[in-house]
């Protein structure tokens, strides 16, 4: 399987002087791209957080706090 790059070859691309520079004034030739790298996917991301990953959370915090909370009774009494 034979690969042909993409890029132009710089003794057939106008507009360059000898060496591969180009001269005041020129417009460089374009890269090559991957225009459907550029698509942008509307997923999950987009629609926010869960209710499940949010109760989730909830409920660890409320179980650190009351941790601490029994913790710091204890030690008073």
């Amino acid at each position: 399987m034979s690969h042909v790059s993409p890029d132009p070859e710089p003794e057939s691309t106008t507009g360059l002087e000898p060496g591969g520079s180009v001269p005041p004034g020129e417009t460089p030739p374009a890269e090559s791209s991957m225009p459907q790298a550029a698509v942008r996917e509307r997923g999950a991301t987009q629609r926010g957080w869960g209710k499940a990953p949010l109760a989730l959370i909830l409920v660890l915090v409320v179980l650190f706090a009351a941790f601490f909370l029994v913790y710091a009774l204890v030690l008073i009494h």
